[in-house]
């Protein structure tokens, strides 16, 4: 698939409905661009993942929720068919 997209004034750029579709990149989606060292564009739809770093504190406090309401129990477990 071939187009052909115009740069405005501040430099950017619309790609298409049907190529954004294609791709699956909805409103405020992201694309990754790369450049080669012929000069060559590419974009590739991206993927952002929200990350969460916890201090040891935060991940004491997870512990204790998830080990508090189980404690001195016997966890039984079933084979799945």
């Amino acid at each position: 698939m071939t187009k052909i997209v115009s740069v405005n004034q501040r430099g950017s750029l619309t790609l298409p409905k049907d190529v954004r579709d294609r791709l699956g990149i909805a409103k405020g989606g992201q694309v990754i661009l790369d450049v080669n060292d012929n000069g060559a564009v590419s974009l590739r739809p991206g993927a952002v993942f929200p990350v969460e770093i916890y201090s040891e504190e935060r991940v004491r406090q997870f512990d204790a929720m998830n080990n508090g309401p189980l404690k001195g129990r016997k966890l039984r477990f079933r084979k799945t068919k």
